[in-house]
Protein backbone atom coordinates (compact mmCIF):
# COMPACT_ATOMS: atom_id res chain seq x y z
CA UNK A 1 0.00 0.00 0.00
CA UNK A 2 2.09 2.86 -1.14
CA UNK A 3 1.71 6.34 0.47
CA UNK A 4 2.24 8.75 -2.66
CA UNK A 5 4.81 11.79 -2.47
CA UNK A 6 2.73 15.06 -3.83
CA UNK A 7 4.45 16.71 -6.78
CA UNK A 8 4.79 21.10 -6.66
CA UNK A 9 4.90 23.06 -9.19
CA UNK A 10 7.91 25.62 -8.85
CA UNK A 11 5.43 28.38 -7.07
CA UNK A 12 4.89 25.55 -4.62
CA UNK A 13 1.39 25.22 -5.59
CA UNK A 14 0.24 21.63 -6.52
CA UNK A 15 0.79 20.02 -9.81
CA UNK A 16 -2.07 18.33 -10.22
CA UNK A 17 -1.33 17.10 -13.67
CA UNK A 18 1.67 15.22 -12.25
CA UNK A 19 -0.27 14.15 -8.88
CA UNK A 20 -2.61 12.44 -11.36
CA UNK A 21 -0.04 10.73 -13.00
CA UNK A 22 1.77 9.24 -9.95
CA UNK A 23 -1.20 8.34 -9.20
CA UNK A 24 -1.86 6.10 -12.51
CA UNK A 25 1.67 4.78 -11.92
CA UNK A 26 0.99 3.89 -8.29
CA UNK A 27 -2.26 2.06 -9.40
CA UNK A 28 -1.25 0.64 -12.24
CA UNK A 29 1.69 -1.67 -10.24
CA UNK A 30 0.41 -5.71 -10.07
CA UNK A 31 -0.21 -6.26 -6.39
CA UNK A 32 -0.62 -2.84 -5.04
CA UNK A 33 -3.92 -3.44 -2.62
CA UNK A 34 -4.64 0.43 -1.80
CA UNK A 35 -3.15 4.11 -1.93
CA UNK A 36 -2.43 6.35 0.94
CA UNK A 37 -3.09 9.86 0.66
CA UNK A 38 -2.33 12.79 2.57
CA UNK A 39 0.13 11.21 4.60
CA UNK A 40 3.74 12.12 5.55
CA UNK A 41 4.75 11.52 2.02
CA UNK A 42 2.43 13.64 0.37
CA UNK A 43 3.99 16.73 3.07
CA UNK A 44 0.24 16.70 4.84
CA UNK A 45 1.96 19.03 7.18
CA UNK A 46 2.49 22.09 4.67
CA UNK A 47 -0.79 21.59 3.04
CA UNK A 48 -4.33 23.39 4.09
CA UNK A 49 -7.55 21.79 4.95
CA UNK A 50 -8.65 22.77 1.80
CA UNK A 51 -5.89 21.12 -0.18
CA UNK A 52 -5.82 18.20 1.90
CA UNK A 53 -9.94 17.97 0.31
CA UNK A 54 -9.18 18.73 -2.94
CA UNK A 55 -6.99 16.22 -2.79
CA UNK A 56 -8.85 13.34 -1.81
CA UNK A 57 -11.39 14.49 -3.89
CA UNK A 58 -8.75 14.35 -7.16
CA UNK A 59 -7.36 11.01 -6.06
CA UNK A 60 -10.50 9.14 -6.29
CA UNK A 61 -11.77 11.15 -9.39
CA UNK A 62 -8.10 9.28 -10.45
CA UNK A 63 -8.37 6.40 -9.32
CA UNK A 64 -11.63 5.61 -9.96
CA UNK A 65 -11.72 2.66 -7.92
CA UNK A 66 -8.99 0.79 -9.59
CA UNK A 67 -7.71 0.22 -5.67
CA UNK A 68 -9.36 1.87 -2.31
CA UNK A 69 -7.79 4.61 -0.83
CA UNK A 70 -6.85 5.53 2.19
CA UNK A 71 -6.76 8.53 3.76
CA UNK A 72 -4.15 10.30 6.32
CA UNK A 73 -5.60 12.24 9.14
CA UNK A 74 -3.21 14.70 10.71
CA UNK A 75 -4.14 17.37 13.40
CA UNK A 76 -3.11 18.34 16.70
CA UNK A 77 -6.90 19.14 17.23
CA UNK A 78 -9.29 15.84 18.14
CA UNK A 79 -11.90 18.17 16.64
CA UNK A 80 -10.01 19.17 13.80
CA UNK A 81 -9.26 15.28 13.34
CA UNK A 82 -13.32 14.50 13.26
CA UNK A 83 -13.72 16.78 10.75
CA UNK A 84 -10.84 15.49 8.72
CA UNK A 85 -12.39 12.08 8.68
CA UNK A 86 -15.99 13.34 7.28
CA UNK A 87 -14.52 15.37 4.50
CA UNK A 88 -12.43 12.24 4.25
CA UNK A 89 -15.40 9.98 3.58
CA UNK A 90 -17.72 12.74 2.12
CA UNK A 91 -14.60 12.45 -1.13
CA UNK A 92 -14.15 8.64 -1.43
CA UNK A 93 -11.94 7.60 0.82
CA UNK A 94 -11.97 3.80 1.54
CA UNK A 95 -10.44 4.26 5.33
CA UNK A 96 -8.33 6.50 7.71
CA UNK A 97 -4.82 6.42 8.34
CA UNK A 98 -4.87 7.99 11.99
CA UNK A 99 -1.82 10.02 12.78
CA UNK A 100 -0.91 10.55 16.48
CA UNK A 101 -0.81 14.16 17.60
CA UNK A 102 2.78 15.59 17.95
CA UNK A 103 1.59 16.58 21.57
CA UNK A 104 1.34 13.03 22.45
CA UNK A 105 5.63 13.75 22.39
CA UNK A 106 4.79 15.48 25.90
CA UNK A 107 4.02 12.27 28.11
CA UNK A 108 0.65 11.30 25.88
CA UNK A 109 2.28 7.23 27.21
CA UNK A 110 1.45 7.81 30.65
CA UNK A 111 -2.30 9.42 30.24
CA UNK A 112 -3.77 6.17 27.28
CA UNK A 113 -7.11 8.06 27.60
CA UNK A 114 -5.58 10.35 25.58
CA UNK A 115 -4.94 8.37 22.87
CA UNK A 116 -8.88 6.61 23.41
CA UNK A 117 -10.20 9.83 23.39
CA UNK A 118 -8.58 10.99 20.09
CA UNK A 119 -9.72 7.95 18.54
CA UNK A 120 -12.72 8.16 19.48
CA UNK A 121 -13.47 11.50 18.42
CA UNK A 122 -12.65 10.27 14.92
CA UNK A 123 -14.62 7.11 15.12
CA UNK A 124 -18.04 8.80 16.14
CA UNK A 125 -17.58 10.92 13.51
CA UNK A 126 -17.32 8.13 10.21
CA UNK A 127 -18.19 4.69 9.27
CA UNK A 128 -14.71 4.58 7.80
CA UNK A 129 -12.61 1.48 9.13
CA UNK A 130 -9.67 2.88 11.15
CA UNK A 131 -5.57 2.13 10.46
CA UNK A 132 -3.68 3.27 14.08
CA UNK A 133 -0.30 4.84 13.12
CA UNK A 134 2.27 3.55 15.50
CA UNK A 135 4.65 6.04 15.13
CA UNK A 136 6.61 5.13 18.24
CA UNK A 137 10.36 6.34 16.65
CA UNK A 138 9.25 9.96 16.98
CA UNK A 139 8.52 9.55 20.80
CA UNK A 140 4.65 10.38 20.17
CA UNK A 141 3.97 6.38 20.24
CA UNK A 142 1.48 4.16 22.14
CA UNK A 143 2.74 1.57 24.47
CA UNK A 144 0.97 -1.82 24.75
CA UNK A 145 -1.54 -1.56 27.12
CA UNK A 146 -2.60 1.59 24.81
CA UNK A 147 -2.26 -0.24 21.72
CA UNK A 148 -4.74 -3.22 22.94
CA UNK A 149 -7.39 -0.57 24.98
CA UNK A 150 -7.73 1.37 21.21
CA UNK A 151 -8.47 -2.11 19.59
CA UNK A 152 -10.76 -3.53 22.43
CA UNK A 153 -13.01 0.14 22.66
CA UNK A 154 -12.59 1.29 18.58
CA UNK A 155 -14.30 -1.38 16.81
CA UNK A 156 -13.91 -0.20 13.49
CA UNK A 157 -10.13 -0.12 14.27
CA UNK A 158 -8.85 -2.73 11.14
CA UNK A 159 -5.14 -2.35 10.95
CA UNK A 160 -2.07 -0.72 12.44
CA UNK A 161 0.77 0.75 10.57
CA UNK A 162 3.88 -0.14 12.45
CA UNK A 163 6.64 2.20 13.05
CA UNK A 164 7.70 0.92 15.98
CA UNK A 165 11.51 0.95 15.07
CA UNK A 166 12.50 -1.51 17.96
CA UNK A 167 12.49 -5.21 16.70
CA UNK A 168 11.73 -7.00 19.82
CA UNK A 169 8.42 -4.46 20.25
CA UNK A 170 7.84 -4.94 16.91
CA UNK A 171 7.85 -9.13 17.16
CA UNK A 172 5.56 -8.58 20.44
CA UNK A 173 3.31 -6.12 18.56
CA UNK A 174 2.12 -8.75 16.17
CA UNK A 175 2.57 -11.60 18.42
CA UNK A 176 -0.29 -9.72 20.29
CA UNK A 177 -2.29 -8.08 18.18
CA UNK A 178 -1.94 -10.21 15.19
CA UNK A 179 -1.92 -13.93 16.55
CA UNK A 180 -3.14 -13.78 20.67
CA UNK A 181 -5.17 -10.72 20.46
CA UNK A 182 -9.32 -11.78 21.04
CA UNK A 183 -10.24 -9.39 18.20
CA UNK A 184 -7.38 -9.50 15.72
CA UNK A 185 -6.12 -6.62 13.49
CA UNK A 186 -3.58 -6.25 10.43
CA UNK A 187 -0.22 -5.39 11.01
CA UNK A 188 1.28 -3.27 8.21
CA UNK A 189 5.14 -3.26 8.07
CA UNK A 190 6.36 0.70 7.48
CA UNK A 191 10.29 -0.75 8.50
CA UNK A 192 11.19 0.13 5.21
CA UNK A 193 15.02 -0.07 5.93
CA UNK A 194 14.59 -3.26 7.24
CA UNK A 195 11.58 -4.73 4.98
CA UNK A 196 12.36 -8.33 4.71
CA UNK A 197 13.26 -9.17 8.39
CA UNK A 198 9.94 -7.02 9.35
CA UNK A 199 7.55 -9.30 6.90
CA UNK A 200 9.26 -12.43 8.08
CA UNK A 201 7.86 -12.02 11.47
CA UNK A 202 4.32 -12.12 9.96
CA UNK A 203 3.33 -9.01 8.91
CA UNK A 204 0.01 -8.33 6.78
CA UNK A 205 1.24 -5.91 4.70
CA UNK A 206 3.19 -3.29 3.75
CA UNK A 207 1.84 0.45 4.13
CA UNK A 208 5.24 2.41 2.97
CA UNK A 209 6.03 6.09 1.86
CA UNK A 210 8.97 4.10 -0.18
CA UNK A 211 6.02 2.18 -2.02
CA UNK A 212 5.73 5.78 -4.22
CA UNK A 213 9.08 4.85 -5.51
CA UNK A 214 9.46 0.92 -5.49
CA UNK A 215 6.51 -0.49 -4.91
CA UNK A 216 6.75 -3.75 -7.59
CA UNK A 217 9.99 -4.34 -5.60
CA UNK A 218 8.31 -4.22 -2.44
CA UNK A 219 5.30 -6.59 -4.05
CA UNK A 220 7.90 -8.86 -5.36
CA UNK A 221 9.67 -9.13 -1.62
CA UNK A 222 6.20 -9.19 0.03
CA UNK A 223 4.91 -12.35 -2.59
CA UNK A 224 8.31 -14.16 -2.03
CA UNK A 225 7.96 -14.24 2.10
CA UNK A 226 4.20 -15.42 1.78
CA UNK A 227 5.37 -18.28 -0.82
CA UNK A 228 8.28 -18.96 1.93
CA UNK A 229 10.65 -18.49 -1.13
CA UNK A 230 14.09 -17.18 1.07
CA UNK A 231 16.52 -17.26 -2.09
CA UNK A 232 13.89 -15.18 -4.11
CA UNK A 233 13.10 -13.00 -0.63
CA UNK A 234 16.77 -12.59 -0.11
CA UNK A 235 17.79 -11.82 -3.66
CA UNK A 236 14.94 -8.83 -3.64
CA UNK A 237 15.75 -7.26 -0.56
CA UNK A 238 19.14 -7.05 -1.80
CA UNK A 239 18.00 -4.96 -4.54
CA UNK A 240 16.15 -2.63 -1.90
CA UNK A 241 19.20 -2.17 -0.04
CA UNK A 242 20.89 0.06 -2.52
CA UNK A 243 17.73 1.95 -2.59
CA UNK A 244 17.15 2.30 1.20
CA UNK A 245 20.75 2.98 2.17
CA UNK A 246 20.78 6.76 0.25
CA UNK A 247 16.69 7.12 1.01
CA UNK A 248 16.73 6.37 4.44
CA UNK A 249 19.85 8.31 5.99
CA UNK A 250 20.67 11.39 7.82
CA UNK A 251 19.17 13.82 7.94
CA UNK A 252 15.42 11.74 7.86
CA UNK A 253 13.78 14.39 7.55
CA UNK A 254 15.18 14.80 3.82
CA UNK A 255 13.88 10.84 3.27
CA UNK A 256 10.40 11.74 1.41
CA UNK A 257 12.46 14.61 -0.73
CA UNK A 258 14.97 12.05 -2.31
CA UNK A 259 12.05 10.12 -3.21
CA UNK A 260 11.21 12.50 -5.31
CA UNK A 261 14.35 13.00 -7.27
CA UNK A 262 14.46 9.64 -8.18
CA UNK A 263 10.85 9.88 -9.33
CA UNK A 264 12.48 12.53 -11.21
CA UNK A 265 15.53 10.37 -12.44
CA UNK A 266 12.88 7.42 -13.40
CA UNK A 267 11.27 10.32 -15.67
CA UNK A 268 7.88 9.62 -13.61
CA UNK A 269 7.66 13.05 -12.04
CA UNK A 270 8.56 16.43 -13.77
CA UNK A 271 10.29 18.32 -10.72
CA UNK A 272 11.45 17.24 -7.27
CA UNK A 273 10.22 20.66 -5.57
CA UNK A 274 9.59 20.63 -1.84
CA UNK A 275 7.81 22.78 0.25
CA UNK A 276 9.22 24.84 3.20
CA UNK A 277 10.96 24.23 5.37
CA UNK A 278 11.49 21.40 3.69
CA UNK A 279 14.77 21.47 0.84
CA UNK A 280 15.70 20.07 -1.86
CA UNK A 281 18.67 17.62 -1.43
CA UNK A 282 21.94 18.70 -2.33
CA UNK A 283 23.77 17.26 -5.19
CA UNK A 284 26.22 14.89 -3.66
CA UNK A 285 22.72 13.73 -2.24
CA UNK A 286 21.30 13.44 -5.72
CA UNK A 287 23.92 11.90 -7.05
CA UNK A 288 24.45 8.97 -4.82
CA UNK A 289 20.74 8.61 -5.28
CA UNK A 290 21.52 8.59 -9.28
CA UNK A 291 23.77 5.59 -7.87
CA UNK A 292 21.26 3.49 -5.56
CA UNK A 293 18.77 3.50 -7.99
CA UNK A 294 21.21 1.94 -10.59
CA UNK A 295 23.07 -0.80 -7.91
CA UNK A 296 18.81 -1.82 -7.58
CA UNK A 297 18.39 -2.15 -11.63
CA UNK A 298 15.61 0.70 -11.47
CA UNK A 299 18.13 3.09 -13.53
CA UNK A 300 20.51 2.37 -16.46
Amino acid sequence: MPACLLPFAEDLSVDETAYRSHLDDLAGVRGVTAITVNGHAAEVSSCTVEEQERLMAVSAEQVAGRVPLICGIYSESSLEAARLARMAERNGASALLVFPPFIFGRGARLRPDMAVCHYQAIASATDLPLVIFQYALSGIGYGMETLQRLVEKIPSICAMKDFSGEPAFHERTIRTLRNDAARPIAILTTHSSWLLSSLVLGCDGILSGSGSTIAPLQVDLFDAVRQDDMPRARAVADRIYHWTRVIYTEPHVDAHSRMKEALVFLGRMPRATVRPPLLRVPEPERHAIRVGLRAAGLLP
